[in-house]
């Protein structure tokens, strides 16, 4: 199963990056750095042209895998499958991080709050599919529940490549 879902994600982003679709390359650029708390405004560590020669080779690899995903599903061999049970301490520190997370992306300048405020309904639902999606990854990894975990990766790594898609929410983050 996971070979299906990370293959779907990996060459769903790897092709719309690498081709730069409606400039998505720049605006993932834009999106890393806004999204990376306590970064500031300085110079970007790496440049768009990084990105897409990462992106490709998500492209190259991503049909492979989704290829070796789907004849595991057609053979039978993707079963549901469970995480083996995780402490108290774990799941309060991923709460913590979980927490910090999110308030770093919603305050007043944060990642997602900005793409709210700038969005009509379709990037409305896709900011609130990230946050959604999230909180389940979180959730289901803490309860060990494999399978809809995977689900809630892909529904949010779909999310993310709609905002990318999606016209840029303000000059500050398309610079």
């Amino acid at each position: 199963m996971f070979s299906l879902v990370w293959g779907t994600f990996a060459t769903t982003l790897g092709w719309v990056v690498a081709a730069d679709f409606r400039g998505a390359a720049h605006r993932f650029h834009a999106f890393s750095h806004a999204a990376t708390p306590f970064v500031g405004s300085g110079a970007h560590v790496m440049g768009v042209g990084f990105f897409r020669l990462v992106a490709g080779l998500f492209a190259l690899i991503g049909p492979i895998v989704l290829v070796t995903g789907l004849l595991e599903l057609w053979r039978g061999e993707a079963e549901n499958f469970r995480l083996p049970p995780v402490g108290g301490w774990f799941v309060l520190v991923q709460a913590v991080i979980l927490g910090a997370a999110l308030w770093s992306y919603w305050r007043r300048s944060g990642f997602l709050r900005r793409q709210w405020d700038a969005g009509s309904g379709p990037r409305r639902a896709a900011v609130a599919g990230v946050t959604a999606s999230t909180v389940a990854f979180t959730l289901l990894l803490a309860l060990g529940s494999g399978t809809w975990m995977l689900a809630a990766w892909l529904l949010g790594g779909l999310c993310g490549i709609a905002l990318l898609l999606s016209d840029p929410a303000d000059s500050a983050t398309d610079a």
